[in-house]
């Protein structure tokens, strides 16, 4: 018979997940902020043009080029692309919603571990795709490979020549915010996990109650069979004599030992 799995619906810690949906709200207001103003390209085309410059990754002027002499158009790094812009301003902002959702849920007592540990896992993946992307790889130029955005890897001096070391700053603190809200709803997500694992007192209520809803449906008589045995048992007939009762038998022995009846039997009565 296929039963349920039994689930709390209740947090172990629920001091811990008020102070981490604190910290989600800190991290959420700033990534908002910053992606914010980094839509749809305030700096990113610059930081790309400063590690062109230094050898570090591809150029963007390669399009231009590929433009101009009627080749190929090559693929932007994801790194560099206005998606990932935009991916890291929608991520910000549906957390910003499931925050909300959540403080309300969590205060009509119906925030549940099971629908908590689902949408922290969802969003975990989604900023750990926002991390991979800000510090992801460029390849698109065989002759400048970049594994990791120089600047995540390298100091903001670089930038200093151009007048962009405070968008490099505001890069670095936008990938430290990504990490932040990853490793806050990464910790949400294990929570949710812990909570749902009932303790051994739990599982032996549940199985109690799993058991008395077995017996309230098929309810077993005194003589250990159920219902439906009785039901295909054939019911035995009843014997054809008349059976005695200690009244009927009572009646019976007075009605043969009143005189009156013995007088009216020898035909002394009534001459």
């Amino acid at each position: 018979m296929f039963t349920i799995p039994h689930f709390r619906r209740k947090w172990r810690f629920p001091n811990v997940l008020i102070i981490l949906m604190i910290l989600e709200l800190g991290g959420t207001v700033a990534g908002l902020a910053l992606f914010g103003i980094a839509d749809p390209d305030l700096f990113r085309t610059r930081l790309w043009t400063v590690g062109a410059n230094n050898g570090f990754n591809s150029s963007p002027t390669e399009i231009l080029y590929a433009y101009a002499n009627h080749r190929p158009i090559p693929t932007i790094p994801f790194v560099w692309s206005q998606t990932l812009t935009s991916f890291n301003v929608a991520i910000s902002v549906l957390s910003m919603f499931i925050l909300l959702v959540k403080v309300v849920m969590f205060t009509l007592h119906c925030w549940y571990p099971i629908l908590g540990t689902i949408t922290n896992g969802i969003i975990t993946v989604l900023w750990v795709v926002s991390m991979y992307g800000q510090m992801g790889p460029d390849h698109s130029d065989p002759e400048h490979p970049s594994n990791i955005a120089w600047y995540i890897s390298k100091s903001c001096t670089y930038a200093d020549a151009t007048g962009d070391h405070h968008f490099c700053v505001m890069a670095k603190g936008t990938f430290a915010t990504t990490v932040l809200m990853m490793v806050i709803f990464l910790l949400n997500f294990a929570l949710g996990v812990y909570s749902l694992i009932p303790s051994a007192a739990e599982r032996a209520a549940s199985k109690i109650d799993v058991d008395d809803m077995q017996m309230k449906s098929s309810p077993v008589s005194s003589d250990g069979r159920s219902d439906k045995e009785w039901e295909m048992k054939p019911v035995p007939r009843q014997s054809q004599k008349v059976p005695y009762t200690p009244r009927t038998l009572a009646f019976n022995t007075l009605d043969r030992q009143l005189p009156l009846r013995a007088g009216e039997s020898d035909g002394r009565w009534g001459r």
